[in-house]
């Protein structure tokens, strides 16, 4: 009998438990570990972080789903690990030893690259967790009773931009319905070279209809932006020409902000040094999502490495997508499949991107295929459609989790959606 034990419980780790579970049947035991007692579905935190949605809406406990499955789940923060011994150490000091390791634990929020920012230093908020956008929606209900300037955006090296834009939109249409909008100019500050680069450099027109949507907004922008500072109520914006060399400093006054940071490998992974991780501490993975040094150990999520897909005036990252997230979480699946049977890993992760971007009445649908240019497909779409596509996956995905399905949901549902299964 194998031991599968998987670090993370979110958008990857607990897919990972259920497809996990299917493949390789009930002869084997898997293991959860996880800082958090409940699962959030995070592509909606910028609702919450303006009263649109609540915790309970998009949230459940995780153990008795799990345990539905036959998985253990063990409600503590992994704290080492330690590859050559096949053991993870967790928050109490317990060892929990593997036979293969799957880390899924999503990315350490790198705030304090930025002086001041982030929702600790108090001047910026964030959507990157519930815990954040819960503490984003006390402080909007604060600012629309005295509203004034938002300054949005992502930062240097932040490699996740679609939730700035969705929340710059969100923000822009819950006050409009608030009868405020005119009261509040604001401004998107980004590390992309242009609007609508998004980590990708540019998806179809991209760069054309996300700019035209931010003058139909009023919403102004600063690409090729470097955040040198945030103090309370002010932000420094170094803004560099396409050499990367300064251009102008821009003193940005406001009311509220939200920043995306750039985003680290977790401590506990971190730690374990250049064999596992690259300097960023993202994990090291061959394309079957092992690493090359330890094959027993398989990383999937946003703590994995991928390169930039181009060099940008401002250091930016390259996203990962749901939609690939989780063909790395089938491919994990069946490689340890294989490596029972003494088989050799087969199965590759499809490197597409496919994503629903909300702008809180309307949305873009945006198609990589695939993610890192040259492409067989870039496309995207913009409509209402698209909002509402999004909500109902909101709900679509939750029942599938609390089910323990392991059924592609991404793939069966916004491929459908989007109406182009051909294109696979």
């Amino acid at each position: 009998m194998a031991h599968v034990v998987i670090i993370g419980a979110s958008t990857g780790g607990l897919p990972a438990a259920y497809d996990t579970r299917e493949v390789l049947g009930r002869e084997h035991e898997i293991t959860v570990i996880s800082d958090k007692e409940s699962f959030t579905f995070v592509p909606s935190n910028p609702w919450v972080a303006v009263g649109w949605r609540s915790r309970s809406d998009i949230s459940f406990p995780l153990e008795p789903y799990l345990k539905r499955k036959g998985i253990n789940f063990i409600a503590q923060a992994a704290t080492e690990i330690k590859p050559d011994e096949n053991t993870v150490i967790v928050a109490d000091g317990t060892a929990i030893k593997y036979d293969y390791l799957i880390l899924a634990t999503g990315p350490k929020l790198a705030f304090d690259e930025v002086e001041g920012m982030g929702p600790e230093a108090g001047n910026t908020v964030s959507v990157c967790t519930t815990d954040h956008a819960e503490q984003a929606y006390s402080k909007w209900q604060q600012f629309v009773e005295d509203p004034g300037h938002i300054v949005v955006g992502a930062a240097q090296m932040a490699s996740c931009f679609g939730p700035a834009y969705e929340f710059a939109f969100i923000m822009d249409t819950d006050l409009r319905k608030r009868k405020l909008r005119d009261r509040v100019p604001m401004t998107f500050v980004t590390s992309e070279p242009y609007i609508g680069h998004l980590g990708l450099g540019g998806v179809g027109d991209s760069k054309g209809m996300l700019e035209s949507e931010m003058r139909d907004r009023h919403i102004k922008w600063i690409c090729n932006a470097k955040v040198a500072k945030v103090e309370p109520g002010k932000m420094t914006v170094e803004e560099m020409d396409d050499k990367g060399e300064l251009k102008k400093t821009h003193e940005l006054e406001f009311k509220y902000s939200m920043m995306l940071p750039a985003f680290k490998g977790v401590d506990a992974v971190n730690a374990v040094g250049e064999d596992l991780v690259n300097p960023r501490g993202f994990v090291k993975v061959n394309d079957f999502q092992q690493n090359p040094k330890w094959k027993n150990i398989y990383g999937i999520g946003v703590g994995i490495a991928i390169p930039p897909v181009e060099p940008t005036p401002v250091p930016t990252g390259t996203p990962k997508t749901g939609y690939m997230i989780e063909s790395m979480v089938l491919a994990t699946a069946h490689n340890i499949a294989n490596d029972i049977a003494g088989k050799a890993a087969d199965q590759k992760a499809t490197w597409n991107a496919i994503c629903l971007a909300d702008m809180g009445d309307t949305g873009a649908a945006f198609v990589a295929m695939p993610q890192i240019p040259p492409r067989n497909v870039s496309w995207m779409k913009k409509g209402k459609w698209v909002h509402m596509a999004k909500v109902a996956f909101e709900k679509y995905f939750i029942s599938k989790m609390k089910k323990g399905s392991n059924e592609p949901v991404f793939e069966k549902y916004i491929l459908k959606a989007l109406g182009i299964m051909k294109l696979k």
